[in-house]
């Protein structure tokens, strides 16, 4: 074996070596710090609210929170810039319920909450499809996961007209349940009986 060849093989084995630990490293970093899914989650729904905001002057929105101690919802006044579609408006809505009331009311939904896509057809049906954090952040319990329908449901229908019943989704799947209470087989259409007053 020449010298010059000896040479190459000495570099390349450190170089391998090198790479190897270098590789090591990077593992034990990755090891002890994971990527967030939660942070992932809420930067790609402010990414999602930067994108939907329109230009046109700014209106009241009318939203219900839900207030776990007394069992009701809770209206709250809201200015918006209403985007043009429909079905932007009905994103936009649910931004603003993730983003959370400004009267300390409970939320709506968890701040993790993205939303994949919302069709709203012609018979007034606004199908969600929202991410499966939506479900794994709620606090159990059937009062709070009705609140909660109830909170998105009426948030959507008082403000955009066009919505007569709205059909939820789980990354892209009906599903029976939120949490494992209230029933998401049949649409869900909007009722403000269980409007209370504000504290």
């Amino acid at each position: 074996m020449s010298r010059r060849v000896k040479i190459l093989t000495v570099v390349l084995m450190a170089v391998l070596a090198g790479g190897a630990l270098y590789l090591r490293v990077l593992a034990r970093r990755m090891a002890y710090h994971p990527p967030s899914r939660h942070a992932a989650d809420v930067a790609r729904t402010k990414l999602s609210e930067a994108a939907l905001q329109p230009t046109s002057p700014r209106e009241t929105a009318t939203l219900y929170f839900p207030s776990l101690e007394q069992g009701t919802l809770v209206e709250e006044k809201r200015p918006i810039s209403w985007a043009t579609s429909d079905a932007d408006r009905i994103k936009q809505v649910i931004l603003v319920l993730v983003e959370g009331s400004r009267q300390g009311l409970s939320r709506a939904l968890p701040p993790a909450t993205s939303i994949r896509a919302v069709f709203l057809t012609s018979d007034g049906t606004a199908y969600l499809d929202l991410s499966d954090q939506t479900a794994a952040e709620l606090r159990p319990g059937i009062a709070n996961e009705c609140l909660v329908l109830d909170s998105l449901v009426n948030s959507i229908g008082v403000n955009i007209p066009a919505v007569k019943k709205v059909k939820i989704l789980i990354q892209g799947q009906p599903v029976d349940t939120l949490v494992g209470h209230a029933d998401l087989s049949d649409l869900l259409v909007p009722d403000l009986t269980r409007l209370g007053t504000n504290p």
